[in-house]
């Protein structure tokens, strides 16, 4: 009952109603409405919100405008109606001539002041509301921009006290008080016009801004965005390719920066392509391979008793031959799998790796030589199996190398030397060849890419600075010149030391 009990919350956490759901997706898909996930959809509705926006914050000028000339023009009615009080006998109007004038101006009350006396010329029967003011003089009451919000917000039958200063007479300032109700429906009907013509204005002015915009930014961004997704699909497909533009802005950056990207990719891909073809090309291989190389050992084991002295001589030489063919086809697969071995290091005698390297790497005294100014006590700390592996290519390309010269009829000489740099072993190797060609020296390490000859595989110098970088050293090309090449093998002194390559 207990493993029920605990359960039980479990189980209805991801359970929930149907109502919660709809809701969810009702959220979502209101969400999606006005706030879509295209580019193109937000810049429409930003653009028109934003001239939306800029067309509503010259309402509030407009309708302040629109209601100061108005009560400006009944100011100057009223002002006009009053000098017929002034013209009149005794300055005084009947009830009758009054009620015209008032109408006439559309005002219930006339007032001017005058050298500080205020005398009010023309007056309807006694307000039951006390009104609100505007003051059209200028002064610190006035609120031009929030004015007319008050007027049409202030409710029904509301009269307004109007000051403004006179045109037509002298004196200090004019007032008149009229019914704010005919300047609500001037108002109402002011503000639909203006919003009706400023919604075209915005209108026209939108289209030609989202149309800009969505050229310039938007659709640059989405033909980026489709060669993306081309190439995510198809890194072959020559579509895939961005196009172009020529723009130097950022865009124009992003475009060839992309272009930069899936060309490396696309190289990186048919490298691991060719890897993943010569690691199952020496996968099919490797069993027929041993079963040959055991049948040599057989043959060899053989070769041992014959009793021979010039054989008894060779055959350690053909022993580890051997056992080194048998590793070597081991570590191939391996590196078609982009894995390698981990390092063993340990001081090695650095002359007796060399003399087995040259061997190996088809060095000779009637062809191209080595010529190796060490000291048989000179040591470096390697992995002896890794080391003859560097050693061998690094020779045999060398050699290459040098007897590719037609004057020389296949001789030559290599040199190699050591030097003790801080916490470094540095074994130079240089050769008398025509030098690395400049064509090939930027991609000299890449696998497949760095043979600079007919038929190379360009794997050779590739896993050779795999396995130094793998003892914390570098291998690197630091001079090539018509004289010849020169190679550095950098080792670290101390175990587990990173090397700083130069």
């Amino acid at each position: 009952m207990a493993d029920a009990s605990d359960s039980a919350p479990q189980d209805a956490g991801p359970s929930s109603p149907p109502e919660a759901g709809a809701g969810r997706t009702a959220r979502q898909y209101a969400r999606r409405l006005f706030w879509p996930g295209g580019l193109s959809s937000r810049l429409l509705i930003l653009t028109l919100l934003f001239v939306v926006l800029a067309g509503l914050l010259i309402l509030p000028a407009a309708l302040a405008g629109y209601e100061q000339q108005w009560l400006q023009d009944r100011v100057s009615a009223a002002e006009l109606a009053s000098l017929a009080v002034d013209a009149s006998p005794n300055q005084v109007v009947s009830d009758k001539l009054s009620s015209q004038l008032l109408n006439g101006a559309g005002v219930v009350s006339v007032a001017v002041q005058s050298d500080g006396v205020r005398r009010l010329l023309l007056a309807a029967p006694r307000l039951q509301r006390t009104p609100y003011l505007v003051d059209l003089r200028g002064g610190p009451s006035a609120t031009p921009l929030f004015a007319p919000f008050q007027t049409l917000f202030s409710g029904r039958d509301q009269m307004v006290r109007v000051v403004a200063r006179p045109r037509f007479r002298e004196g200090d300032f004019v007032e008149i008080v009229a019914s704010d109700g005919r300047l609500k429906q001037e108002l109402v009907r002011y503000l639909v016009r203006v919003s009706a013509v400023t919604a075209f204005i915005s209108l026209l002015a939108g289209i030609p801004i989202y149309l800009l915009l969505n050229a310039l930014f938007v659709r640059p961004m989405q033909r980026i965005t489709r060669a993306m997704e081309r190439f995510r699909a198809d890194p072959d497909d020559p579509s895939a390719r961005v196009q172009l533009s020529g723009r130097r802005d950022e865009l124009g950056r992003a475009e060839a920066e992309l272009d930069r990207m899936q060309a490396d990719l696309r190289a990186a891909l048919n490298s691991r392509a060719r890897l993943a073809a010569l690691g199952e090309a020496v996968a099919k291989i490797n069993h027929d391979l041993r079963n040959m190389l055991t049948s040599a050992q057989i043959a060899s084991e053989r070769l041992a008793q014959s009793g021979d002295p010039k054989v008894a001589q060779a055959l350690p030489r053909l022993e580890r031959a051997l056992d080194r063919a048998v590793k070597l086809a081991t570590d191939v697969l391996a590196y078609g799998k982009s894995q390698e071995a981990a390092p063993a290091p340990a001081p090695t005698p650095l002359a007796a790796a060399l003399e087995a390297a040259a061997e190996d790497a088809g060095l000779s005294e009637g062809g191209v030589a080595l010529e190796a100014a060490i000291d048989p006590s000179e040591t470096v700390r390697a992995d002896p199996d890794q080391l003859h592996r560097i050693l061998v290519n690094l020779l045999r390309n060398a050699r290459e190398a040098a007897a590719s010269n037609a004057e020389r009829e296949g001789h030559g000489r290599i040199q190699v030397t050591l030097e003790r740099r801080e916490n470094l072993s540095v074994v130079r190797i240089a050769d008398d060849g025509p030098g690395v060609p400049e064509r090939v020296q930027a991609r000299l390490f890449q696998p497949f890419a760095g043979s600079g000859r007919p038929g190379g595989a360009g794997l050779g110098l590739a896993i050779a600075r795999e396995l130094a970088q793998g003892h914390g050293g570098d291998l690197a090309l630091v001079k090539s010149s018509p004289e010849g090449a020169v190679f550095e093998l950098r080792l670290p002194v101390d175990e587990g030391r990173q090397a700083l390559v130069p």
